[in-house]
């Protein structure tokens, strides 16, 4: 999760100023169809290679820990089948010549890093990035990959803060929508959007 210090530094090198910002990424870009990707010129679909580092010991999980995941399994079941009904579940609404779909084509092209740091400005959206994928110092060498303004999309929290996710939806002027994935749920980016008028669902 990022800090207010830490995203008024951010904002700073970026030269933008900062509502909230995260850090997101966004789930295996899907095969677009043959005509779609070979029109917008074969772009790369995946994030730049990395030699893997050595395995990480995972913690196991306490016993307190167990029983409050056991006690929020009926809100995450009702999230998941949310999720799915609407098509969450995808990266993409489906659509590749909707705004969002054409978007996306172009999501590794901007970077090849995995993540985007998503800022929400008064007047819009900005994603920033490394140009290549880094495993350290990201906030560093990113550069701003990409602006959208109000006029054309705006995050969503697709839940209106309903469950604790880390899903936030980009969503077009057009209807369509690209969903993205904070480091951790309830970040401030979703803190943010709480604060803002009801989008339609």
């Amino acid at each position: 999760m990022t800090s207010g210090s830490e995203q008024r530094v951010m904002a700073d090198r970026l030269g933008v100023h900062a509502e909230a910002c995260e850090w997101c990424t966004i789930d295996k870009v899907p095969q677009p169809p043959t005509d779609v990707l070979e029109a917008a010129g074969s772009p790369r679909l995946r994030p730049g290679r990395l030699r893997p580092l050595g395995m990480v010991g995972a913690a196991l999980a306490t016993k307190e820990e167990k029983e409050r995941l056991r006690a929020k399994d009926e809100d995450d079941r009702r999230r998941d089948a949310i999720t799915a009904e609407r098509g969450f579940d995808q990266v993409l609404d489906g659509n590749w010549h909707g705004s969002a779909g054409r978007f996306l084509l172009r999501w590794y092209s901007h970077s090849t890093h995995h993540q985007r740091l998503v800022v929400a400005t008064e007047d819009g959206i900005v994603l920033a990035a490394p140009p290549q994928r880094v495993t350290t110092g990201r906030e560093k060498r990113m550069q701003i990959a990409t602006r959208l303004p109000t006029t054309e999309a705006m995050p969503a929290d697709p839940f209106n803060g309903e469950f604790d996710t880390r899903m936030v939806l980009l969503r077009f002027r057009d209807g369509s929508w690209l969903r993205l994935d904070t480091e951790e749920p309830r970040s401030s980016l979703h803190t943010y959007l709480l604060r803002q008028p009801l989008p339609g669902n």
